[in-house]
């Protein structure tokens, strides 16, 4: 077997334009050797015999098994090898696992992966947002690492962003960076897209998000269709988690920041200086040139804006004092041990 490969490998690279002894120093044998080759194959030429032998096939152990284990495959396609041998055991294979091994490898399929299309949008019509963290070293901490929570908006259609680093992924607090982005952006795209996150979906029934009622109130304040992923599925989501990359790589690569305030500063600088002024890669024109087409299409922002407070009750006491976060204020005596909205 080891000899008619050996011919025929020496066969095919002299009809490719291998010289005799470039042959005899690929292949390591005499120059006598070669031409005893290439005659015994110029005979098989002239009385008409094949050019190449047939290479003879082997019965193997496994091949009473391979319609069996191919039927598993299709069964099941996350079985694994180890328990297609065990299966096989049972039917009577006598071999080791490593003859399973290698045919498996030989036909399993690879899983096809779903088709990802990233929808585009008209101008003004759709926004989305998320959260991302990071561990960054201040220089000012002498080497400790922090994390750093940043919040992102991003236009659909120009995609131009507003990005701010943040304590915490409370309610309020994804509130009053929406209304940042309002401002920033002097409008209010007509849906906003969120993660399937539990400040925004309590839940979901029948295959629909149930939103959060706080949520939906803010999104009707300001005239905004809340959307949301399905769960488990983030490249739902790709316009807002493709600049996580980008802010990743360009804006925290190569920079050091002196503490939280620092890098507050320079990530201001690069929103306007790099991010907006860049050239995207899918529309291949800058953010800022399109955002003064989207611009128009924004809902105007509300007189007022939504009041992201938080309301807690405490108890006045015998001082005429509520005490919050360990500070006492004062408050008109009328109100003395009553329960009152601070």
């Amino acid at each position: 077997m080891k000899d008619e490969a050996f011919e025929n490998s020496i066969i095919y690279q002299y009809n490719q334009g291998w010289s005799i002894r470039r042959l005899g120093r690929e292949y390591h044998c005499g120059r006598n050797r070669i031409l005893r080759i290439l005659r015994e194959n110029e005979h098989r030429r002239t009385m008409g015999v094949n050019l190449l032998k047939e290479p003879r096939v082997y019965p193997s152990k496994l091949d009473p098994h391979k319609e069996h284990i191919q039927d598993l495959l299709q069964k099941f396609g996350n079985i694994t090898t180890q328990r297609i041998y065990e299966k096989i055991l049972e039917k009577g294979y006598p071999g080791k696992i490593t003859m399973v091994e290698v045919y498996v490898r030989k036909i399993r399929t690879a899983k096809s992966h779903p088709v990802i299309r990233c929808v585009e949008t008209a101008p003004g019509q759709r926004a989305a947002h998320d959260w991302s963290e990071y561990m960054i070293e201040f220089t000012s901490s002498e080497g400790r690492e922090h994390k750093v929570i940043f919040f992102s908006y991003i236009l659909a259609y120009s995609r131009r962003q507003y990005i701010e680093v943040v304590d915490d992924k409370i309610q309020r607090t994804l509130m009053e960076c929406l209304v940042h982005a309002f401002m920033y952006f002097d409008g209010v795209a007509r849906e906003i897209k969120s993660d399937n996150q539990k400040v925004c979906v309590d839940r979901w029934e029948c295959g629909q998000p149930i939103f959060n009622r706080h949520y939906l109130g803010f999104a009707s304040h300001y005239g905004f269709r809340p959307l949301t992923i399905h769960p488990a599925k983030p490249t739902e989501n790709l316009k807002i988690e493709r600049p996580f990359y980008y802010l990743e790589t360009n804006f925290l690569n190569g920079r050091r920041f002196r503490d939280k305030n620092d890098l507050k500063e320079q990530l201001r600088s690069w929103l306007t200086q790099v991010n907006d002024a860049r050239v995207h890669r899918t529309t291949r024109r800058k953010p800022i040139d399109m955002f003064i087409d989207e611009v128009p299409c924004l809902l105007p922002l509300p007189t007022t804006h939504y009041d992201t407070s938080l309301i807690v009750y405490r108890v006045v006491n015998q001082e005429s004092c509520v005490h919050y976060q360990g500070y006492n204020y004062y408050v008109p005596g009328d109100y003395l041990f009553k329960s009152c909205p601070l």
